[in-house]
């Protein structure tokens, strides 16, 4: 009976052509043509659900066995049948294709994390640049101070309003501005150091605007490209290019400095923004939902488990600061920054004065907690993600990468005390800064967990309250360091044997003889 009806309802397979054979629509033809194929079928099975149910035939008498109804519903049976095999092969052809192409949203991360590369190679170039130039223009310590602090003002100004714009117009034209901005400011500072310090003040403050609204950028483009389960990863890897950045630009700096002097730092990590630029117009949109080149399997998956949606018109503030979870964010940046800020900024004078390390020997050290650092980021986003996967809840991964962070440098900072071995000093520095960089998986992923609309503005408050962490630690580290200078003497003055290492601030002298041995040839 079956094989009786099915030619009455399903559609006749058209006859071959002549040169159907072998043409990319036959057989053999491709994925694409197999798509084509499938998706016919899919079609024609569809097609009779539109054809009316035909009237049984006269003269069928009643109690012969027959029901004029079965067949039908036997018959929509095997058509359901057929067309839901068509569908699940036609989403196994799908899943492969995605497979085999690079997953568009990993493109966006890595090109993030070039982006933030290029940041801390422009930021750092200065602290080496700084040595000829204060050399050549006569800068004195005071002087010096107050062109690297430059950079903070205009890094200060724009962390809220960088997260404000990301959310409201979109991450890809904010990163882009921002990568524009600070590499013009990178390219220009030679020109404004020969035309006198206020321009050069006024060139490092626009340099810190550029690179203050990276950051809300970023966390804005990754909340709406990275689904929760990759969140962790994809912030650890490009955080990380902060990590390399201060690398490489503390490695080639001196080298570009001795072969083609000290301009020719700026110039060349300048130009670099602009080929990243290229890139980034043409490959890069603040979201899935306008790139349209995306595969749909892809787009499922990323909007399927993100809700971060368009760019939003207005930035509801009295409820993002009414709630714990913000305030929380926000005191943990100030603690997390208070601690890295100052070992970035007291870190060299440590191994030089305390360890005793010349120039070379120091930045070789201070180079490898930022290698530390890069390595423990990725580690650490793995097992994030890795925990997430697995069923535990997102807040308790959350609590337990930062409790590393805090607790681990803390652990490892105090055992400086207890050691008189450079090497130990040195593996304890490298252990702070290694567990310091768990905070990627912990404070700088949370804000696209408690509010993915928002994850620019709220990553602009925190870090905003970051910065003035710098700022003011800095500070109070140098006036705690003079006091204790102080307090030691006149220990020593009653006879009380009080020994203390100390930290000073190098002279002009010995910033000049830092630099002979930096850059002689050896």
């Amino acid at each position: 009976m079956l094989l009786h009806l099915l030619p009455l309802s399903c559609p006749r397979r058209p006859a071959p052509t002549v040169g159907s054979v072998g043409r990319p629509g036959s057989a053999g033809g491709g994925p694409w043509a197999r798509r084509a194929g499938a998706l016919a079928r899919r079609r024609a099975l569809r097609r009779t659900d539109l054809q009316p149910e035909k009237a049984p035939r006269r003269g069928r008498r009643e109690g012969d066995g027959h029901d004029p109804h079965a067949g039908g519903a036997l018959l929509e049976t095997v058509r359901r049948l057929l067309l839901a095999k068509e569908e699940a092969d036609a989403e196994g052809e799908e899943e492969e294709e995605e497979q085999a192409q690079f997953p568009k949203r990993w493109a966006i991360v890595f090109l993030c994390f070039s982006a933030f590369l290029l940041c801390n190679m422009d930021r750092v170039n200065m602290s080496i640049a700084i040595l000829p130039m204060s050399a050549e223009f006569g800068w004195n310590p005071q002087t010096v101070g107050l062109i690297q602090s430059s950079f903070f003002w205009g890094y200060l100004l724009t962390q809220i309003a960088g997260g404000i714009w990301a959310d409201t117009v979109g991450g890809k034209t904010v990163l882009g501005f921002g990568v524009v901005w600070w590499s013009i400011a990178t390219a220009l500072t030679p020109i404004a150091a020969q035309l006198g310090l206020p321009f050069l003040l006024v060139v490092r403050a626009f340099m810190g605007i550029g690179e203050g609204v990276a950051m809300p950028a970023m966390n804005n483009i990754l909340s709406k490209w990275v689904p929760v389960s990759e969140r962790s990863r994809s912030l650890s890897l490009v955080y990380s290019g902060m990590y390399l950045g201060s690398v490489t630009g503390l490695a080639f700096s001196p080298l570009l400095i001795h072969k083609f002097g000290w301009p020719s730092v700026f110039y060349s990590f300048g130009s670099l923004g602009a080929v990243w630029l290229t890139t980034w117009a043409t490959k890069a949109y603040s979201s899935p939902l306008e790139d349209p080149g995306i595969s749909a399997a892809e787009k499922k998956l990323i909007t399927s488990q993100s809700s971060a949606g368009e760019p939003v018109k207005t930035i509801p503030w009295k409820l993002i600061l009414s709630k714990p979870p913000v305030w929380a964010l926000i005191v943990s940046h100030f603690c997390h920054n208070w601690g890295t800020f100052i070992l970035l900024t007291w870190m060299p004078t440590y191994y030089n004065q305390v360890l005793k390390f010349n120039l070379m020997e120091s930045g070789l050290f201070c180079v490898l907690p930022w290698f530390t650092m890069a390595v423990s980021a990725n580690v650490g986003g793995w097992i994030a993600d890795t925990l997430v996967s697995r069923g535990v809840s997102v807040t308790t991964v959350r609590k337990i990468m930062q409790s590393i962070g805090f607790l681990g440098p803390a652990f490892f900072l105090t055992q400086l005390s207890h050691v008189n071995s450079p090497a130990m000093a040195v593996l304890c520095m490298a252990c702070s800064q290694g567990t310091d960089a768990f905070s990627q998986s912990g404070l700088y992923s949370n804000h696209q967990d408690i509010g993915p609309r928002y994850a620019g503005v709220l990553l602009g408050l925190s870090n905003t309250a970051g910065v003035l962490a710098g700022v003011f630690g800095t500070a109070a580290t140098g006036y705690i360091l003079q006091h204790v200078k102080k307090a030691s003497f006149k220990e020593k003055g009653k006879g009380s044997g009080c020994t203390v290492k100390l930290i000073e601030v190098p002279s002009q002298g010995e910033i000049l003889g830092w630099y002979e041995g930096l850059v002689a040839p050896r």
